[in-house]
């Protein structure tokens, strides 16, 4: 398996913003002339949900599931004072240096369970996933999947690793389950859980986990609230993912009673 490799690009045209998201993301142009639904720093939940929206794609990518290619976007002062809207001019000016862009899925269609079959594996793997990375945000109500090209792309991890908000606790998570996997979107499409469950320690590996833990930008590790270095909280999502792994069988076993 190849190493992961994100590219960084800068930010030359700020297009419009996308408000379905809480978040305010926006679609922006690069220097490297593609458009990407950028992922701002300064937004609510700051570089928390840009390190889960990292970890959780990069996942899903190991294992195999369709996700935009994500990189480093560099966003510099010059946006925020040309910006007439305040809400989103004090959202630029909060977010200069270093966010997280997804490659942008032009004429992409949000995923509507009602319309689309998702096969077994893919639902099974997204499900497991999700439980793993306890993302709590891949509902009925807020899907967070695309059709594009008649393929289901996984997109938006940002509330993942919940843990993450209040260092303070995150120990008493390593022994937890998911039980909010019953609300999620694709369970009862998910029937083959255990058989995808086998695949999960073979592809997420140790050594894969620690690279890309390592992709983490060291300044989206620091915040005047926690008490905790940066290689520490490397440490602790290394931790986490690694006691995650080792209770798939519950969390199997967990999805299939929901279901």
């Amino acid at each position: 398996m190849k190493n992961i490799d994100i590219r960084t690009v800068h930010v030359v045209q700020y297009i419009k913003p996308l408000r379905e998201g809480g978040s305010l993301p926006a679609i922006v142009k690069a220097d490297d002339d593609f458009l990407y639904v950028l992922k701002f720093r300064g937004a609510g939940q700051g570089k928390k949900a840009l390190i889960a929206e990292l970890i959780g794609g990069e996942l899903a990518r190991v294992l195999g599931l369709k996700i935009p290619e994500l990189v480093f976007m560099n966003l510099d002062d010059s946006f925020s004072k040309t910006e007439p809207d305040e809400e989103i001019q004090d959202l630029l000016k909060f977010s200069v240096g270093l966010n997280l862009g997804l490659h942008f899925l032009s004429s992409a269609i949000t995923f509507d369970p009602l319309v689309t079959t998702v096969d077994a594996v893919t639902a099974s793997k997204i499900v497991l996933l999700d439980s793993i990375i306890s993302n709590i945000d891949r509902t009925v109500k807020n899907t967070n999947l695309l059709s594009w090209n008649n393929e289901l792309w996984v997109i938006d991890n940002g509330a993942s690793f919940y843990f993450h908000h209040n260092w303070a606790t995150w120990e008493n998570h390593l022994t937890r389950t998911f039980p909010l996997v019953k609300n999620h979107v694709l369970l009862a499409q998910a029937t083959k859980l255990k058989e995808v469950a086998n695949e999960f320690p073979v592809v997420i590996t140790e050594d894969k986990i620690v690279e890309i833990i390592n992709l983490i930008p060291e300044d989206w590790l620091t915040h005047e609230s926690d008490d905790m270095s940066p290689d520490e909280m490397r440490t602790a999502y290394k931790q986490y993912l690694t006691a995650k792994l080792a209770m798939i069988d519950s969390l199997v076993k967990e999805a299939e009673d929901a279901r």
